[in-house]
């Protein structure tokens, strides 16, 4: 069992859902108990993610992408060595405690590969189930940092909090560099400055922050703050109604002209939500339709599209968790031990580019990017800036005992 040191963080917009409160429901689509000592006997998954919620926008993507990822690592047989995939889903409608309900069903009922959840609250306590009972579990887009390293049986199959902070620190040379966080002041600007700190602290850089209280919509005085400070990166983490007009304040006052502002690229829905300033502001992003430009890319894309979904950040994350799930089978079989093995250190080719699961700690290494919003008629429309590697913001290895 490995115990760890982490950073409890959100990173800006593409963050938000680490900081709901998630669980499942019951409903399910699957033939029910798993049989045993059968060589032609089903494999039975059980997806535990939000159909329902404040977060159901990311979790059909993560199912979108999970289905098409199962087609494609399956060659569309959806079997494995010749036993057919059951795979049954789950609500956790945002509520850790409906989750938790829902994997000791599963669990109950024999089921030894667990997958899903969109939301922090949620993955951990899936997690601790998992080790409890010994049975496989792959989490999705989930961004906590806890997960990594967390036990023996989970694994992620998107990235994580300190590779967004990481990949903040490229838009500048960080060594010497004068960074501010700007953010709300509550847990999740906290976290965020606690990461900043802790990552692009690491490399060089000179942290300091403007927090700003939770119920502020004035934003005139915090913004002059930024702007004095004259930072060479400042780091924006928000969350909420006031987003726009926190936006409107750093424009209004020149910080956006000034200096090199980096925030998170969202979901689809959140492109608009920067008015104006979007054409200023630097993008740190996990993955946006048409970013990596891979033949597996494509694949997920076609797949998603013909079965009449829409590609967004969080569909290579469920296409992701197919591709570790058919590996595993594939070389363990419904021996958990085995299938924990199997993915240990396994690098493939997912749909962002090369991935790899580090075998010490279970960490996803992928690429991640850097992107701009330009205006395409009446909407913003995200765009390629640079690839960057995904060992060069891979997160610190967890200790293991």
């Amino acid at each position: 069992m490995r115990s760890r040191k982490f950073f409890t963080l959100a990173a800006a917009a593409a963050t938000i859902l680490a900081l709901t409160a998630c669980a499942p429901d019951g409903s399910g689509t699957g033939t029910g108990a798993p049989a045993g000592g059968d060589d032609a006997a089903p494999i039975h998954i059980g997806i535990v993610y939000s159909e329902s919620g404040a977060l159901a926008a990311y979790g059909k993507a993560y199912k979108d992408g999970f289905e098409a990822g199962i087609g494609y690592a399956t060659d569309g047989t959806r079997a494995v060595n010749g036993r057919p995939l059951d795979i049954t889903y789950h609500d956790d409608a945002g509520d850790p405690e409906r989750a938790v309900t829902a994997a000791k069903d599963l669990i109950g009922k024999g089921y030894k590969i667990l997958g899903g959840t969109v939301v922090s609250g949620v993955a951990l306590p899936l997690a601790e189930q998992a080790e409890q009972n010994k049975v496989l579990y792959v989490s999705g887009p989930a961004a906590v940092d806890a997960i990594t390293g967390i036990n023996h049986y989970t694994f992620r199959s998107g990235r994580q909090s300190l590779q967004d902070v990481a990949t903040a620190g490229t838009f500048v040379d960080t060594k010497g560099a004068d960074v501010l966080v700007y953010a709300q002041d509550n847990a999740f600007g906290q976290g965020n400055l606690k990461a900043v700190e802790a990552v692009l602290g690491a490399k060089g850089a000179k942290v300091s922050s403007v927090l700003v209280p939770e119920d502020a919509t004035e934003f005139t005085p915090s913004s002059k703050k930024v702007f004095d400070a004259k930072a060479d990166l400042v780091f924006v983490a928000w969350a909420g109604a006031t987003s726009g007009a926190m936006w409107q304040g750093l424009d209004q006052q020149g910080v956006l002209d000034s200096t090199t502002v980096v925030t998170g690229l969202g979901d689809v829905t959140t492109y608009g939500a920067y008015g104006d300033a979007a054409e200023k502001v630097s993008f740190l992003n996990h993955y946006f339709p048409g970013a990596a430009g891979t033949e597996t890319e494509k694949a997920m894309l076609d797949a998603v599209k013909a079965a009449g979904g829409t590609p967004d950040l969080f569909t290579p994350d469920g296409f992701v968790a197919a591709q570790m799930m058919v590996h595993a089978i594939t070389e363990g079989g419904d021996d958990v031990e085995a299938m924990v093995g199997a993915l240990e250190g396994y690098t493939f080719d997912g749909p962002k580019g090369p991935t790899t699961v580090r075998a010490s700690d279970h960490a996803l290494i992928q690429p991640m990017y850097q992107a701009k919003l330009v205006k395409d008629g009446d909407a913003w429309t995200p765009k390629l800036v640079k690839k960057v590697d995904g060992e060069a913001v891979a997160p610190a290895e967890v200790a293991s005992s």
